[in-house]
């Protein structure tokens, strides 16, 4: 998938319709919490659209940081070609990060917030990266992601299932096994939601075009064999506007970093408050 991926920088906006709705319903969640981080993190950028959202909300300080990360180089050029004049001029661009959400070159205690928008559903074991964020937040700083939930596609599980043939679509985690790993990634007080998103297309071509210039095309859909995409694709039903609906499960979750219990060697930590 990397590879689709990083070949896509170019046509990824043009196809990127669900990103950015995700992406504008996620900062309008952020109006609710009352935080001023002072380093935050975009965790697979893209092209950059949910950095650019956090440096408006957040990198008016001096002294702030964002970073934009990808594992992809072609998405961070395309981010880097983006950065307004100004910004250039005053160093007050993201810094650009080439680095798997797994394995992130940062030290622990360091970000205030990490936004990861339709990134983590990719790993067929989200708890490492989880766990590698609690790593890198700051005590009190904030998760906030989305994902795709099991729902996702089930147009095409259930035309898959009239024909007969295989079920190649990703299978996803639901939101409360998510909130399960955050808890066992050691972070505090997860709140976790979901919804549904529908998008239409005029044809099953533009679909999976769609994807294609995504990248995710194949990471997405599996192989199939072509003579059963074209029997499922044929039987996939359409709506009253005669176009075909492909459902989205969104599941959004917020955790933050608590106090740690014990210390690096395990010895327990105690408070005593004086009275």
């Amino acid at each position: 998938m990397r590879s689709d991926f990083a070949a896509a920088a170019e046509s990824y906006d043009s196809a990127a319709v669900l990103a950015r709705e995700v992406g504008a319903r996620m900062a309008a969640r952020l109006d609710l919490v009352k935080i001023a981080p002072r380093r935050v993190a975009d965790i697979g950028c893209a092209t950059g659209d949910g950095i650019r959202e956090l440096q408006r909300r957040y990198g008016a300080g001096r002294g702030n940081l964002a970073l934009a990360i990808d594992y992809a180089l072609p998405m961070l050029r395309t981010v880097r070609s983006r950065v307004p004049l100004v910004q250039r001029l005053t160093g007050r661009g993201p810094r650009l990060v080439n680095a798997d959400v797994r394995a992130l070159p940062l030290a622990a205690n360091t970000l205030g917030l990490v936004w990861s928008n339709l990134v983590l559903h990719w790993l067929d074991d989200p708890l490492p990266a989880l766990r590698e964020l609690q790593r890198v937040l700051e005590v009190g700083g904030l998760l906030s992601f989305a994902t795709l939930g099991p729902d996702t596609l089930k147009e095409l599980r259930a035309a898959s299932a009239m024909v007969g043939a295989d079920d190649t679509t990703k299978r996803f985690l639901d939101m409360h096994d998510l909130g399960d790993m955050l808890v066992a990634a050691g972070f505090g007080d997860p709140v976790m939601d979901m919804e549904m998103i529908t998008l239409t297309y005029a044809t099953p071509r533009a679909f999976l075009t769609d994807q294609r210039r995504l990248g995710v095309r194949d990471a997405l859909l599996g192989r199939q064999g072509w003579r059963d995409w074209r029997r499922l694709l044929r039987v996939w039903p359409r709506n009253a506007d005669g176009r075909l609906p492909a459902c989205f499960e969104i599941v959004y979750g917020h955790a933050w970093k608590p106090e740690p219990r014990q210390i690096a060697d395990g010895r327990a930590v105690v408070k005593f408050h004086s009275r």
